[in-house]
């Protein structure tokens, strides 16, 4: 069904929903007597089936319009606005942090708020947003670890921001926590001190500081590395795949905990193939801002590094996962299948930014 026949019948329903209600105003004033009471119970069962069919139909036009994912942003121009035009606070550091309180504060804010620890309809109901959720909010939480742990540190001994001390343990609270405390409440008190931070960049007595170098974005580029690795093994066993253990290849002394079999089959369950993959679009969107803040932040050290090439190849294959889905469900077709597969698809894009990711490590270990 495409785009224009989806809205006609959406239009359609709405209208016999107003006609439902008219008809509903029109019986509840015949109804009523001089005391304003509606009398008897039949009435009000006979109205049932429609009060029923206008709560259907509003839970299902809501929830079209919040499943919607957000479009991109400009790190740039969001960094200027969150500095109020000043350009003098665009100091090293300041991109990057802007982009990662703008990513979280759209977790937060976009259509629908944030979704992940509804009980009510039409939010209890929806998967892909939450999923794609998810995705952003775990490289909020390891740009915000590389951020504690590195980029705010000269060296190993020195000590922690006191901001990011904050943050960093509100970001990973649980991210499904629905009252006592609203998850919504602990991120925002991270945001919070995100701000702070982020201000105490520009001002030269507070203290604050984002170290650009070579060593400290390789640290993050490790995480990422992670997070990209898992998430293309992922999307690739959406059609199952027999692979061979390498575990604990390449060291003859390695160990384990308990024994492996030689050849694993790996699939995921049909259920979870649309949750992994808008949870990595979340991922891919998420980090496509966070490399371009890192391109303005990072630009000496890239250009000395001849790294700068390596770093837009990243944004681009990670802004290719952004392209419009046009499928209404997330296809899985067999590897060469007549019908296509999202997931593969994913998966190669993912792959190659992974690979792009493995370069640059590359690079910036390079004198």
């Amino acid at each position: 069904m495409n785009i224009s026949n989806m809205l006609f019948k959406l239009f359609d329903l709405l209208k016999t929903a107003g006609q439902q209600i008219f008809r509903l105003l029109g019986q509840l004033r015949a109804s009523t007597t001089g005391t304003g009471k509606i009398p008897g119970f039949s009435f009000n069962l006979g109205l049932a089936p429609s009060l029923l069919l206008i709560y259907c139909l509003i839970i299902v036009v809501t929830a079209y319009i919040w499943d919607n994912e957000p479009d991109a942003f400009n790190v740039h121009s969001n960094a200027l606005e969150q500095a109020s035009g000043d350009g003098s606070k665009l100091v090293t550091g300041y991109t990057s942090t802007a982009a990662l309180t703008h990513i979280m504060e759209t977790l937060l804010n976009k259509t629908g708020g944030y979704l992940s620890n509804d009980r009510f309809p039409p939010g209890v109901f929806m998967d892909n947003v939450p999923n794609w959720e998810f995705g952003a909010l775990v490289q909020v939480r390891d740009m915000t670890r590389a951020l504690r742990n590195d980029i705010s540190r000269s060296q190993s001994q020195s000590v922690e921001d006191k901001d990011l001390i904050i943050a960093e343990p509100q970001f990973n609270y649980s991210n499904d926590s629905w009252w006592l405390p609203a998850t919504e409440t602990e991120y925002r008190a991270g945001l919070k001190a995100m701000y702070q931070y982020m201000a105490r960049l520009s001002e030269e007595d507070n203290g604050a500081q984002f170290y650009a170098r070579a060593d400290n974005l390789s640290d993050w580029l490790a995480l990422v590395e992670k997070r990209l690795g898992s998430l293309s093994q992922r999307l690739s066993a959406s059609v199952g795949q027999d692979r061979l253990n390498t575990d604990l290849a390449g060291d003859t002394a390695a160990q384990q905990s308990m024994p492996g079999s030689a050849e694993l089959h790996l699939k995921t369950e049909w259920d979870q193939i649309d949750d992994i993959f808008y949870e990595a679009r979340g991922a891919a969107w998420a980090l496509s801002h966070l490399f371009k803040s890192v391109e303005i932040d990072f630009a000496e050290i890239l250009k000395k590094k001849n790294a700068l090439v390596s770093l837009r190849q990243i944004v681009r294959e990670l802004d290719a996962t952004q392209e419009e889905v046009w499928s209404p469900i997330i296809l899985n077709g067999s590897g060469f299948g007549f019908f296509a597969n999202h997931s593969l698809v994913m998966a190669n894009y993912i792959s190659r930014a992974n690979a792009a990711v493995i370069e640059l490590r590359t690079l910036l270990s390079q004198g």
